[in-house]
């Protein structure tokens, strides 16, 4: 069975988890978390690299140790420390982890005063009122753990999208190389790019001796077969993951495409078009009586109801068949649109390649500019930079434009929001960078009065650019603080500043709804990857889907424009002289 890097990263964070409770050294804790997002990362399996016997200590963060621990992995399917782990910790303990507000040392509480370690044994205790007699509990946190219970049990049932992606894709490979297959598409929430998804669908057309169900439910990752047919059959994967495949004619793979792409309500309201045209909308075509109009391509099926193709990221009956009957849908960004990178780290703080290997990657992206956002002070966990340090490297990226041809390096800095609203740098070190990104990296639980007061004060400031990771959510692990977004965005667009869509998978942050709103105020986003390592930019692709959601065009995007247009627009949003010539020389467009 193939072990894929989400569920390499899987272990690496049960570990962490683990030793966690235990109290390790916040040393041997950190360097799992780490490797797990390192391997979570990477755009290509390393259990290939296992195979072809490469190095895994050049991966950043992984030492002889972690790499033997990923050899073993890859090569037996087992993990020799979490079974030790295992056996010293109740399993259920690290599940409790996962409830908002519940760190390793509460856990440990409830284990060590209560006994818990099940999440029926802690419902069942918090609804008898016995957490908040606990030290470091109170009434407020056993209210908020009952409140998260049914949330977090909802998102157990559900993947994000980037870890599908590994399990789906390689499946889909294995599919189309079955002779006789002729077409395979996955479809369902995947195809229309949801940031969580319940299950695959995958449709295939084949030819009649093609044994696409024999060879399906052989696939090496297949944990159990559910059900087998000759046109459908579903099976669940190792990794938990259940798949749908359905074999279609090829005169219905258009309408089946279609019906198997979703979402329900955009579905429901395309059959109610056709009833009105008299016509019947299903997966086999589009019928007039018993004769069938069309259905072998989705446009064949959307012309029938006399409308345009619509992107599957637009169908979600949110006002996309409106926009299509009136010829106004939008054109939505595609990947190639993108110039450049706004949002990336370093060494220098916390991530995990040099200055030098991140441009040289945001470069072979075909890139024409990167900006450099290292952390700023506040963030010591981070080694954040001071203005000291801000200023050496400000430096350091004069001289490295100086030597580079084909890509412009931007001067910036990921600038924590305090509290009380204010910038965590002085105003002296910030006029020196092309731009600042600006996020909310503490205090997360403030009110929500407080807590939009915060950034729209930070907003005031004329260095100010970018809002970073707006919401501050991390899907399925942390839910957003509590803020106003339709005032942050009405306050973005009288004070000319822009809001990051961070395309991380584990963000994508803005929310589909939210890049809406900021389009309809005309409010600029930037699609960023924060990518803290050269194998980040690849997560872009899942900034795009979100953004589509979002019905995002290539003219509301900041980082679609030219490195000159870019220039000007800063300078323009800052508020502030445009940059001498003498200083824009290390800044060539090319």
């Amino acid at each position: 069975m193939a072990v894929h890097n989400a569920d390499i990263a899987h272990v690496f964070d049960t570990i962490a988890d683990l030793l966690e409770i235990q109290q390790a050294s916040i040393f041997r804790v950190r360097a799992y978390r780490n490797a797990a997002r390192v391997v979570r990362d990477l755009t290509t399996e390393i259990g290939t690299k296992v195979e072809k016997g490469e190095k895994l200590t050049d991966l950043p963060g992984i030492g002889e140790d972690l790499a033997a621990q990923i050899d073993e992995l890859v090569r037996t399917g087992r993990s020799t420390k979490l079974e030790e782990l295992q056996s010293q910790v109740p399993a259920g303990l690290v599940e409790l982890m996962a409830l908002p507000g519940l760190g390793p040392k509460k856990v440990k509480i409830l284990h060590d005063t209560l006994n818990i370690t099940s999440i029926a044994e802690l419902t069942k205790a918090a609804k008898e009122g016995r957490l908040k007699k606990l030290p470091g509990f109170g009434e407020k946190t056993e209210q908020s753990i009952l409140k998260s219970i049914p949330v977090h049990a909802e998102h157990g049932k559900r993947v994000k999208l980037a870890t599908a992606a590994q399990y789906a894709e390689p499946l889909a490979e294995y599919l189309r190389g079955i002779a006789g297959v002729t077409s395979v598409v996955i479809a369902g929430s995947y195809r229309r790019c949801k940031e969580t998804l319940g299950d695959i669908d995958i449709l295939v057309t084949a030819g009649k001796t093609a044994r696409v169900m024999d060879r399906f439910v052989a696939y090496d990752e297949v944990s159990q077969v559910l059900a087998k047919g000759t046109t459908k059959s579903s099976v669940v994967l190792q990794s938990g993951l259940q798949v749908d495949l359905r074999l279609v004619p090829k005169a219905s793979f258009g309408a089946a495409l279609q019906y198997f792409t979703g979402s329900q309500a955009h579905n429901i309201a395309i059959r109610d078009l056709g009833v009105k045209s008299h016509l019947k909308v299903n997966e086999y075509g589009v019928f007039a009586g018993e004769k069938n109009m069309a259905g072998h391509s989705e446009e064949s099926v959307y012309a029938a109801l006399g409308l345009p193709w619509i992107p599957p990221e637009l169908r979600e009956d949110r006002g996309e068949i409106e926009a299509a009957r009136k010829d106004s849908l939008p054109r939505l960004i595609e990947l190639s649109d993108i110039k450049g990178d706004l949002h990336s780290h370093t060494k220098e703080t916390d991530g995990k390649n040099s200055l030098r290997d991140m441009v040289l990657a945001a470069q072979q992206m075909g890139y024409e500019y990167l900006a450099i956002t290292d952390h700023s002070q506040r963030l010591t966990v981070a080694r954040g930079l001071t203005p000291k340090r801000l200023a050496a490297q400000i430096d350091e990226i004069d001289k490295l434009n100086e030597e580079l041809d084909g890509i412009t390096i931007l001067k910036s800095i990921e600038v924590d929001i305090l509290e009380d609203g204010s910038l965590d740098l002085p105003d002296d070190i910030l006029a020196r960078l092309d731009l600042v990104v600006a996020s909310v990296h503490s205090r997360f639980g403030l009110a929500r009065e407080k807590q939009t007061e915060r950034i729209l004060k930070a907003m005031e400031h004329p260095y100010f650019t970018i809002l970073g990771h707006p919401t501050g959510r991390l899907i399925q692990e942390r839910e957003p603080y509590d803020v106003d977004m339709e005032q942050v965005i009405t306050h973005a667009r009288a004070k000319g500043r822009c809001l990051e869509l961070n395309a991380h998978p584990d963000r994508l942050d803005l929310t589909d709804v939210h890049c809406r709103m900021a389009k309809e105020n005309g409010v600029l986003v930037s699609i960023n990857t924060d990518a803290h390592s050269v194998h980040d930019f690849n997560n872009l692709r899942f900034g795009i889907g979100q953004a589509r959601r979002g019905w995002l065009e290539k003219t509301d995007v900041l980082n679609t424009r030219s490195l000159s247009e870019l220039l000007s627009l800063l300078a323009s949003m800052r508020k502030v002289p445009a940059v001498p010539a003498a200083r824009r020389s290390t800044m060539r467009p090319h």
